[in-house]
């Protein structure tokens, strides 16, 4: 799974790359965890625009000793073998389909408790749309996750699953078609695409401490 991205791109890069009027007073992070503020590209009346939203729907999971829900966490990664049963009914509405733009997206790799972060880069895209839903939500304002697929083997000895990472004929596919042509984009980005950069930095970072308890349904 995903649980750290970044989007190192400004809201002027994001709206000529993305078609949308480019609006300004945006505070997300480069570095985007679960339950942190990112940026999507949605549609809206038919028109594209930016917006700010939090990474991950809310999910509430009951705590065995009191039996009361526990504080939300975030499922920001959905299963692309999903799409037609847990995530249908964003999946199959073409309005709760969104774009993520990323940068770089990051996996851990290494012995447990002296994980690094690994960042992949897609060469052919300096800024990449990686496909995602959104909704509205009680906790968190209107929210959104990311749709994953099996990696390509290239990438296996780092995850098993990778991003769906769009090709830019594709984003008007994933942003308006019926699901069926949707989910023909659905598919591994090519690994000699991708570039690996591997770092020293450690993966249980002072942000992702309490954001790496994240889930993949």
């Amino acid at each position: 799974m995903c649980n750290l991205y970044t989007n190192k791109s400004t809201v002027q890069e994001m709206a000529s790359l993305f078609a949308t009027p480019a609006t300004y007073g945006f505070n997300a992070p480069a570095d985007v965890y679960p339950q942190y503020p990112g940026i999507v590209v949605r549609e809206d009346q038919g028109k594209r625009v930016l917006e700010q939203m939090t990474w991950g729907f809310p999910r509430h999971s009951i705590n065995k000793r009191t039996g009361k829900p526990n504080k939300p966490t975030a499922t920001n990664n959905a299963r692309d073998d999903k799409l037609w049963t847990i995530w249908r009914q964003w999946f199959t509405n073409p309005a709760h389909r969104c774009l993520i733009p990323f940068t770089a997206f990051a996996e851990a790799e290494g012995e447990p408790g002296k994980m690094t972060r690994t960042w992949i880069n897609v060469a052919d895209q300096p800024v990449a749309a990686w496909a995602g839903l959104w909704r509205p939500t009680d906790e968190w304002g209107n929210a959104y996750t990311g749709v994953m697929v099996d990696a390509t083997k290239e990438l296996w000895d780092i995850h098993d699953r990778m991003p769906v990472i769009l090709h830019p004929d594709a984003h008007e596919t994933w942003l308006r078609a019926d699901a069926e042509e949707a989910m023909a984009v659905v598919t591994q980005y090519s690994a000699t695409k991708l570039t690996v950069e591997r770092t020293d930095d450690p993966w249980f970072a002072r942000k992702a401490q309490a954001t790496e308890r994240q889930t993949l349904i």
